[in-house]
């Protein structure tokens, strides 16, 4: 398995490299029009005929601009592709940009250092004084999008939060009538439900990529204290004891059988299925779950089953990490009419288009003048409600971003100890952080 995880390190330092340049990204190319003044912003509803954009999508996020996408070529006559690009996404995205195919605008996660993984000086707009910014709640306007002080990303929708997703009619059934108010109490609540035969924690290994929130939600008070800071300029590695201690955590609840007995294959569908069933209690997510679980019930039903709660070692505070659901980013493509397009369609949708945006998508709104609408479930609104006092994610706070949870599916299926997880993990990691110019690797 060793030689797999020194390719698919190998791949994504490689492909960073062909973005950046082999340099900094953030010297970047010579400025390019738009950068030393920010570019003028269309009047979202101008005539835009025979104008196509392309919008980049993931699998979970291809049909989020359905709705608003549409309303969009009705007010201004322009045509709108969604590509859907198909998982792992961004390495594919990033895969696509190094070689010089660009959409006009895709979803992308807003964080400072995937935004240096795309380059973004030399191959997004930069999205400075866009007009919606006025109106953008202030504890959200400037809390991700931004790399060295300039804006690269629009937030459409509120960031993810890592925690506990959990059905309530469970609790009550086995006599759990709070949610846990610290990750031990989390584990100890586990253990009674399990005692009672119900499966405490469904995970989804087969799928991989949610394994990581289980490592990071324990990293949350370690985070607040400067862990990512350390991490980020060597002083601590994820070989070091705090990260080595979470996986090791995260092995142990796994052996004592607190998950579900086919985690080793179970899918992403498979945990929205099985938590809105009542065939386990709780799982480690981010919004995107919820999002799954929004197409299988209405909110009357999720309301009655399905509650939240952010969890850390010290008490419930969540772990913030925007997602690529969350934003979207505009590329240059060379051609300044479909790039003023592409503003055009990003102040539409943040503008006259963002109240039915949120109305459609039953989600929390971002902006002052725009209320949340009816009918948003009250899970979601609690995840919400969280972030004011969370702490950010490897990926909101560190200079590169990883493969831990291909790392901790393997180990899931029995292919690496926690130890070789945070040698293969910190090995990746120096060898983007180096490929991004950061110091002291």
């Amino acid at each position: 398995m060793a030689p797999r995880l020194t390719t698919a390190a190998t791949a994504a330092a490689t492909a960073l490299l062909v973005l950046t340049g082999c340099s900094d990204p953030a010297s970047g190319p010579a400025a390019q029009a738009g950068d030393a003044t920010p570019a003028a912003w269309p009047s979202p509803t101008g005539r835009l005929d025979g104008v196509t954009l392309t919008i980049w999508a993931a699998q979970n996020s291809t049909t989020v601009p359905e709705q608003v996408t549409a309303a969009f070529s009705k007010a201004t006559g322009a045509k709108v592709d969604v590509v859907t690009i198909p998982d792992p996404y961004e390495q594919g995205v990033q895969t696509k940009v190094a070689t010089g195919d660009k959409p006009d605008l895709a979803f992308w996660q807003p964080t400072a250092s995937m935004l240096t993984a795309l380059n973004a000086r030399a191959n997004l707009q930069p999205l400075d004084d866009a007009p919606w910014l006025p109106s953008m709640s202030p504890e959200l306007r400037d809390i991700t999008g931004l790399l060295d002080r300039t804006r690269y990303a629009a937030l459409i929708t509120s960031p993810a939060v890592e925690g506990v997703y959990y059905n309530k009619e469970v609790f009550a059934a086995n006599g759990v009538t709070e949610p846990p108010e610290n990750f031990g109490e989390l584990v100890e609540t586990a253990r009674k439900l399990k005692a009672k035969g119900v499966t405490p924690f469904f995970e989804m290994a087969g799928d991989k990529w949610a394994t990581q929130w289980w490592v990071q939600v324990q990293l949350a008070d370690a985070a607040r204290d400067g862990l990512w800071d350390r991490i980020n300029t060597g002083k601590e590695t994820f070989a070091d004891r705090t990260i080595v201690g979470a996986i090791k955590t995260y092995k142990s609840l796994i052996d004592e059988g607190l998950f579900n007995a086919d985690i080793k294959t179970a899918t992403f569908e498979d945990q929205g299925a099985a938590l809105l069933s009542g065939k386990a209690a709780m799982a480690v997510q981010v919004n995107s779950f919820f999002g799954q679980l929004q197409a299988k019930a209405d909110t009357a039903e999720l309301d009655k089953k399905i509650g939240f709660f952010p969890i850390s070692p010290s008490g419930n505070v969540g772990t913030f990490i925007p997602d690529q659901s969350n934003a979207l980013v505009a590329f240059r493509t060379g051609d300044a009419r479909r790039e003023a397009a592409a503003r055009q369609l990003l102040a539409y949708w943040m503008g006259p288009g963002y109240q039915e945006f949120v109305t459609a998508r039953k989600t929390v709104s971002l902006k002052t003048d725009v209320p949340t609408p009816a009918g948003v479930p009250q899970a979601l609104l609690d995840v919400h409600k969280s972030l004011g006092g969370s702490v950010g994610s490897m990926q909101a706070l560190a200079v590169a971003n990883p493969d831990l949870y291909l790392n901790l599916a393997d180990m899931i299926t029995g292919s690496l100890t926690p130890e070789q997880v945070a040698a293969a993990t910190q090995k990746q990691f120096a060898q983007l952080a180096k490929a991004a110019g950061a110091s002291g690797f």
